[in-house]
């Protein structure tokens, strides 16, 4: 048998061989490979670290704090992280502000003014502020379990107190973890365990720490007595100027949540609650602005003169006839040089001063209106045109920021719900000065209707032009929150909460009713009352505070 030719042979066909479908790579690449995966994979680590450093994720497990270094370090590391973000945020709204009339300012100036909005005094204090109440209030609240567990005697507690703080180096066994519910857990109720059951099911790691932690409930007095002290000291921090209006905030956000705790505890609940206050809240504001302008922050009378596109006289003269029966000559001469002012308005102007009533006529609120039946349609127009702007921003700019991804998926429903949300809005806006102007027209006009009859009595005639008259037109103005989204009432309850507060309590003050003065240190014990109140509902009914709240307190504070 002969011998097959070689491949090299001439005139032969070389041999192939079919290639395989396993393929060899050098040692060297795939080490290569394998060292860029390693670096994929820290690199990836760290994005994912430096994003938990900013912004935490949802279900968080709880520290567990075995000592009072420990309970110091954790402390002082989130009070840091706090006072950092605070910093940032107070800087970034500054610049954003400053951008937003950057035209309008000299080129000589912006660049200092820049510096200022990036590294003034005020962004030191709120970062200073927010990082000393995260501080404060982590080492406190860890701290009380170990100084004073629960389930203890108080006099067992004094007694061991030298002791556990001179051997911080031994673990507590009652170290307690006070982390609120998640949100995501927060809707649901809570899951106990029996002290002797077993577990039936393999639970993440982060699952265990959480049942861990409704085992072993803290006293409510922890997180009363930390959230106030921190809030009192933090608050101390901030410009005077400032105090005020943030310990208000503080103060109405704690009523809120202890009100729905005790609400649910106790199985009641007022129908329409967030349009009760908000209507009292308002009652009390439209007096003041008409009758106690010096009850007010300035500002917020300025707003609400603007809103209302009321003439700054006619809210003098009513105010002066009302109380006084006197008026400002010179208040109405302004009023009728208005070039707006209609030749049947002027007459109606003149007969009130020759005839003298005891308050200032309607007309001059509306001079460019002859009929006042048709003045709220007209001011429900005039504010929702004024007001469309504003509320747009309000709910546009929000949706790109935080719901990018959500626009991007379905931005045709996600713009129509922004454009509804902000109608909405303004229509809210325009049905409330509709309805004090109608109330504040019709209260006139029956006032001279029924001055002509002798048979009603004088004091019912005197009522639709007296004092209270124009606190029960707040009263029903308020109901035009109505018009607004549900979710949304309860915000603008608090946001016009304080304002009511603030002014019958200077009222109060003023007619002799307070028997006490809390100072300068007013805004520190309202801080400290309020925190008190928002952290015991924080670590103990999270879900009864409002969303945007307990989303800040998770930010800042983590579940302990």
């Amino acid at each position: 048998m002969a011998p097959p030719p070689h491949p090299s042979e001439p005139g032969k066909p070389p041999l192939r061989r079919e290639p395989s479908y396993l393929q060899f790579t050098p040692r060297r690449y795939a080490m290569a490979s394998f060292d860029n995966l390693v670096v994929l994979a820290n690199y990836e680590e760290r994005l994912r670290e430096a994003r938990r450093m900013v912004w935490r994720d949802r279900g968080e497990p709880a520290v567990e704090i075995n000592d009072l270094w420990e309970c110091l370090e954790h402390g002082t590391r989130g009070g840091l992280r706090a006072g950092t973000i605070a910093f940032t945020i107070r800087s970034g709204v500054n610049l954003i502000l400053l951008l937003a009339r950057f035209r309008k300012i000299p080129r000589e100036s912006r660049i200092a003014l820049i510096q200022h909005a990036l590294f003034g005094k005020d962004s030191f204090r709120f970062g200073a502020m927010l990082g000393c109440f995260v501080s404060l209030y982590r080492i406190l609240l860890n701290a009380f379990p170990l100084l004073f567990p629960a389930n203890v005697p108080l006099r067992d507690n004094v007694r061991t107190l030298i002791k556990n703080l001179l051997a911080t180096g031994e673990s507590s066994e009652s170290a307690v973890d006070d982390s609120p519910v998640p949100e995501a857990e927060a809707e649901s109720p809570p899951l106990t365990v029996a002290p002797g059951e077993k577990r039936k099911a393999r639970l993440s790691s982060a699952a265990q720490a959480h049942q861990s932690w409704l085992r072993r409930r803290s006293a409510r007095w922890h997180s009363v007595v930390a959230g106030a002290v921190a809030g009192g000291i933090a608050i101390s921090l901030e410009s005077f100027s400032r105090r005020k209006v943030i310990a208000q905030q503080l103060f109405v956000r704690g009523l809120q949540g202890s009100y729905n705790a005790y609400s649910e505890r106790r199985g009641f609940k007022v129908p329409h609650g967030d349009v009760l206050v908000f209507s009292l809240a308002c009652a009390q504001i439209m007096y003041s602005f008409l009758m106690r302008p010096d009850t007010l922050p300035k500002s917020y009378a300025a707003w609400i003169n603007s809103a209302g596109q009321i003439p700054k006289e006619v809210v003098s003269i009513n105010r002066d006839m009302v109380r006084n029966h006197t008026y400002n000559p010179a208040d109405l001469e302004r009023i009728l040089a208005r070039p707006d002012l209609l030749p049947e308005n002027l007459s109606v102007l003149e007969a009130w001063r020759a005839a003298h009533p005891p308050y200032g006529s309607c007309v001059g609120a509306h001079p460019h209106v002859a009929s006042c039946a048709h003045v709220p349609f007209e001011r429900f127009l005039s504010v929702f045109r004024w007001t469309l702007p504003i509320y747009g921003a309000l709910h546009v700019v929000p949706m790109l920021l935080f719901k990018r991804r959500a626009f991007l998926r379905e931005p045709t429903r996600m713009a129509l719900r922004a454009g509804w949300g902000t109608a909405r809005s303004a229509a809210f806006l325009g049905v409330f000065v509709a309805i004090y102007q109608g109330y504040y027209c019709g209260a006139q006009n029956a006032y001279r209707a029924l001055e002509r009859r002798p048979r009603v009595p004088a004091w019912l005639v005197a009522a639709f032009v007296s004092k209270p008259s124009f606190w029960l037109g707040g009263l029903l103005s308020g109901l035009a929150v109505l018009v607004e989204a549900k979710h949304r009432r309860g915000e603008l309850a608090m946001y016009v909460l304080p304002k009511g507060l603030e002014s019958a309590w200077i009222a109060a003050r003023g007619k002799g009713l307070v028997p006490f003065r809390t100072g300068k240190q007013g805004s520190v014990l309202l801080t400290a009352i309020g925190m008190g109140m928002v952290m015991s509902t924080y670590q103990n009914d999270p879900q009864h505070l409002s969303g945007l709240v307990r989303r800040i307190l998770y930010q800042f504070i983590g579940p302990n």
